[in-house]
């Protein structure tokens, strides 16, 4: 029997160990998709305690202590910082079977060098007080953890319509170890079918790009400057959330007829908003090709179904699920739009929903044009994918139907500062998995190959493909 977090977590194998130790491990952070708030990085912030560096906007943690019976003012209501921690270690112990219980332990271990102590009821107050003193400490600042956690480059997630004032304090700051760049998320500028926030929207974008926004070509034209502005920044990345993709075809002069109707208030119906969104995807992929930027799409995740939890506390607090949309189809026909005209950017495919796992990982076959190695790319297992039988599935359907070794890796998607373990959790799956095929015959035992392969998917594949200079 292993103990837990043992050094060997994780790794089943001597093949899977070897790689570990002697490349994973070893290797850097790319994080190209998070959701880490910028502000905090340029302004070094220092936590208060616990709670605030990680139970503030964690979305898994809520998630299981509603299901384990905590109210509403223990997650994300007035309750003091320390009854919220309280409330969250006396539901670990129920959290066995959940990647919750692994991170949870990998994240005190690192950075905060808890170890051996398994965090509940009665260790809370022994865990809050350690943690207290550390945070206080230069190592447990913004900046401090990254340093700790060897992350040498973060891509944000950004709207077109921030001033992105932080990032440009961020790029002056010699200080910060880390690369840190804007990415451009622009579903707002998409999002027609509430036209008064639509409306609203387009005021705050146009505002941010100095211009009025009353046509379909003022939008084009605010997005455009806002990208170039991004693309100064550093950025080379986009993302797009899509519940399922959309490729429906209309001229130029239907999707303008479109875009008045809802800026003049009226509701557009369900095929006008595929029309319109369709249309702007192509638009601003082909953007992206011109700049040589990557096109992120996170397809299938149904969003904010509990609606009075909804009503009471806004958006964006627990309440999603993975969709089961079809998205064959109108994927194939979104990116062949973009292809037909060869302008079609690198691009990365997530799915929530692993029934299409397969799905994905063929697909993209279908778009690879031999001009950039692993131009398009399956996405790391995310969201609920991003454990262990998730990642495992992820990168077993990539290697079944394409390369494996030209993945990009893993990403946190994460707002917390604490995720970063996250990617030795992934490094130790990924190697275990490829130690694995070694052990029973299927891969050959040649660590040059496969440490090469390993230290790729880690580090180097990314760092080629976004073009980035760290």
């Amino acid at each position: 029997m292993k103990p837990f977090l043992a050094e060997d977590f994780l790794l089943e194998s001597e093949p899977a160990r070897q790689l570990y130790f002697e490349h994973a491990e070893k290797m850097p952070i790319f994080d190209y998709h998070c959701h880490i708030p910028p502000d905090k990085i340029a302004d070094n912030h220092r936590f208060a305690n616990l709670t605030e560096i990680w139970l503030a906007g964690d979305h898994y943690k809520w998630r299981a202590m509603r299901a384990n019976g905590v109210s509403e003012d223990k997650i994300t209501g007035s309750a003091p910082d320390r009854e919220k921690f309280q409330a969250w270690a006396e539901t670990v112990p129920y959290t066995i079977g959940n990647p919750l219980y692994h991170w949870t332990h990998l994240e005190l271990k690192k950075p905060f060098g808890i170890d051996g102590i398994l965090l509940n009821g009665d260790t809370a107050e022994q865990i809050w007080n350690r943690t207290g003193e550390l945070l206080t400490t230069p190592e447990c600042t913004t900046h401090g953890i990254l340093k700790q956690m060897n992350v040498r480059f973060i891509c944000t997630t950004d709207d077109p319509a921030d001033d992105l004032r932080h990032h440009k304090a961020i790029a002056t700051d010699a200080s910060i170890d880390t690369k840190v760049v804007p990415g451009f998320r622009p579903d707002k500028a998409l999002a027609i079918d509430d036209p008064a926030t639509f409306r609203a929207y387009l005021q705050r974008l146009g505002s941010a790009a100095g211009t009025e926004i009353g046509g379909l070509d003022d939008l084009k034209q605010a997005l455009r400057s806002r990208i170039e502005l991004f693309h100064q920044m550093g950025s080379r990345v986009s993302d797009h959330a899509l519940t399922v993709p959309v490729a429906r075809d209309a001229t130029e002069q239907e999707v303008k007829a479109i875009f008045s109707k809802a800026v003049g208030g009226t509701a557009v119906d369900p095929e006008e908003s595929e029309k319109y969104r369709t249309h702007m995807l192509v638009f601003l992929g082909q953007t992206y090709h011109e700049l040589d930027w990557a096109f992120q799409l996170h397809i299938g995740a149904l969003r904010n179904t509990n609606s009075r939890m909804r009503e009471a506390l806004g958006t964006d607090c627990g309440f999603d699920s993975m969709a089961d949309g079809v998205i064959a189809e109108p994927l194939a026909r979104l990116l062949d739009m973009l292809a037909r005209t060869d302008q079609l950017p690198r691009t990365i495919i997530y799915n929530l929903n692993p029934r299409d796992n397969d799905l994905i990982a063929s697909m993209i076959g279908n778009f690879q044009d031999g001009s950039v190695p692993g131009k398009m790319q399956f996405g790391s297992g995310w969201w609920y994918n991003d454990q262990k039988d998730g990642m495992e599935r992820q990168m077993i359907s990539l290697a079944n139907c394409g390369l494996l070794s030209r993945f990009v890796g893993m990403l946190t998607d994460s707002r917390s500062f604490l995720s970063y373990p996250r990617h030795e959790y992934f490094r130790r799956i990924l190697c275990n998995l490829i130690g694995g095929w070694v052990e029973r015959g299927e891969a050959p035992n040649d660590m040059q190959l496969l440490g090469r392969m390993v230290e790729d998917i880690c580090w180097n594949n990314a760092v080629n493909y976004f073009g980035i200079e760290v």
